[in-house]
């Protein structure tokens, strides 16, 4: 996806675009491409490639819901997606960023500082310890490409608030959307929807999952999480 065609996709997306915000994407763009010669962040570097599959697939969120002063935790975050790029792109968000790989959190750091961007931190830590710190904590949670649907929900949902939303980004969600169904109420999901669409310029197929979740919802050990999910995939 070139410059001109991520300016225009974005924009369908009905999110604005300034001068500014595209060249913090392209210092984004050149500071991963070179710490990644160094330090595997992510398989995707080509230029076109990381505009399509990394930046435009994060905002992509906003298919499912709007985006406006809330607080937003990403769950696996990576190299910064989506994360980085939905703090880029909706400043007035107060954001944390958390992922186990401190090489990963390292370079998120530098890339903050050289962005000078506000209101954002990052955390090095599992998921399953950062909530029993901080339960309930945020309106929103994000992850994306993080984990089988039983997992990471159970690790994502004791983060938000009551009547806060969590955001699955994934890909092929067929054998994952049977869990859901089968496995509603141990979950803890209170209701689910699911936005289905494709890429441009390619067929592959995403899919982000809404989730609320119930009132009662509990912080389980990971321990408990994994065998949970062998003994369901059966």
């Amino acid at each position: 996806m070139k410059i001109d065609e991520f300016r225009k996709k974005v924009q369908e997306l009905g999110v604005n675009i300034t001068k500014q915000q595209e060249d913090m994407l392209e210092k984004y763009y050149d500071h991963l491409k070179e710490y990644n010669e160094h330090t595997n962040l992510t398989a995707i570097t080509e230029k076109e490639d990381v505009y399509l599959k990394h930046f435009y697939d994060s905002l992509t969120i906003v298919k499912a819901i709007k985006l406006d002063n809330q607080s937003l935790i990403d769950i696996g975050t990576g190299a910064g997606f989506p994360g980085l790029v939905l703090k880029i792109m909706f400043p007035n968000l107060k954001i944390t960023l958390l992922d186990s790989n401190n090489k990963k959190t390292a370079f998120l750091r530098e890339m903050i500082a050289m962005l000078n961007l506000q209101d954002i931190e990052v955390v090095n830590s599992r998921a399953e310890d950062y909530a029993k710190q901080n339960f309930g904590k945020y309106d929103i949670c994000v992850s994306r490409a993080v984990a089988f649907i039983d997992i990471i929900s159970s690790l994502t949902l004791p983060l938000i608030k009551e009547d806060g939303v969590v955001v699955l980004m994934k890909g092929n969600f067929t054998n994952e959307q049977k869990v859901i169904y089968e496995h509603q109420k141990d979950l803890g999901i209170k209701e689910y929807n699911i936005v289905n669409f494709t890429l441009p310029n390619l067929e592959d197929e995403r899919n982000l999952v809404v989730l609320k979740r119930e009132k009662d919802i509990k912080i389980l050990e990971y321990n408990f999480i994994a065998k949970r999910h062998k003994k369901w995939s059966l």
